[in-house]
């Protein structure tokens, strides 16, 4: 499960209410709502209501063979420290002062703590030399990168501000950002990603129920493309 239990939700749940619940972003519950992932109506006076019974049966299917990966990993719930350097979208650290050895970045462009938390936890673990920033919707996110110039840029496709596709199509002509390595994650399976073939063909994308399997190995190519 993504987070604490459900039991305490009402039956017609607000949209805060189901994000709380599972650590997710108030935008990133709304999408769910509106790929038919949860069932949703409105009140007489425009307010969304989410059945608890529809939060419920999305948890199970991601405790479901295959979903696992969602799970929060147990060094997250043995109180593990990660030692990579974090920053959120903020607090936009300011360009650090050239050093004879500069080490590699990466920013993560993700408005799900889950995810986030997911990121930071296989940098700490797998890549304690590369400093990781966070920047929680698109906008922010191309800020960052301007400013940041990362070794590697990691993006959802679904994002608040600009969505994420817009934005590797973005990077992807600009010439500023040729000598940053793009991996995209998602959550959409392959035959929901066609809306956005354009911006990803070429790019590695990786599933989010399998981000903790395919994204190390894929992390080490990209840092090594970069350096």
């Amino acid at each position: 499960m993504l987070s604490s239990s459900t039991s305490s939700l009402p039956a017609e749940c607000s949209t805060r209410d189901v994000a709380q619940a599972l650590g997710l972003a108030v935008r990133s519950v709304q999408l769910m709502v509106d790929r038919g992932e949860l069932e949703a109506w409105k009140t007489p006076g425009g307010h969304r209501r989410i059945s608890r019974a529809s939060v419920e049966r999305w948890l199970a299917r991601r405790a479901a063979p295959g979903g696992a990966a969602l799970q929060p990993p147990p060094l997250l719930e043995a109180g593990f420290q990660a030692s990579s350097t974090i920053s959120t979208s903020s607090r936009i650290p300011l360009p650090a002062a050239p050093a004879v050895v500069q080490r590699p970045s990466v920013l993560l462009i993700e408005d799900s703590v889950h995810f986030q938390t997911l990121v930071q936890l296989l940098l700490a673990h797998g890549f304690p030399g590369v400093d990781l920033h966070v920047a929680d919707d698109g906008i922010v996110g191309l800020a960052m990168v301007g400013q940041l110039e990362p070794s590697v840029i990691i993006v959802d496709i679904l994002l608040p501000g600009i969505d994420g596709a817009t934005l590797v199509a973005r990077l992807r002509t600009h010439p500023q950002f040729q000598r940053s390595q793009l991996i995209v994650i998602t959550s959409l399976d392959e035959s929901q990603r066609a809306p956005y073939a354009f911006a990803l063909a070429g790019l590695p994308v990786v599933h989010k129920p399998r981000l903790a399997q395919d994204l190390p190995a894929l992390l080490t190519q990209a840092l090594a493309g970069a350096a």
